[in-house]
């Protein structure tokens, strides 16, 4: 099963401060797009890309968005490599997709 938002591992990384959790956790998901990784993959522009996928794949490990950080990882490895298989942005925007979702439960929830 899939694990969007690992609630533990994130409170730990905040000193089990839950309000704190949740206001990153907010500001992730309204502040976090995908749009430049998009438009700089179109755009053939592969350093801007992976430093956009970089840095989501960097928030995604610091909040414990797993299947996240994983699907970032990975596409940063292709783009680093020049060489982005089909579907491979696809993949990380329907994650990205799931995890705003869980992300939104976990604001309601604690929040």
């Amino acid at each position: 099963m899939a694990v969007y938002v690992n609630f533990d591992e994130g409170l730990r990384r905040v000193m089990n401060n839950a309000g704190l959790y949740v206001k990153l956790l907010a500001k992730f998901r309204n502040e976090t797009s995908l749009d430049e990784i998009s438009a700089s993959l179109e755009a053939g522009d592969y350093e801007k890309a992976r430093t956009a996928a970089h840095t989501v794949k960097g928030l995604a490990a610091n909040l414990s968005l797993i299947e996240l950080f994983e699907k970032t990882r990975d596409l940063e490895s292709q783009i680093r490599a020049k060489s982005v298989q089909p579907g491979a942005f696809e993949g990380v925007k329907a994650v990205f997709e799931e995890t705003v979702k869980e992300v939104d439960k976990v604001i309601l929830e604690h929040g």
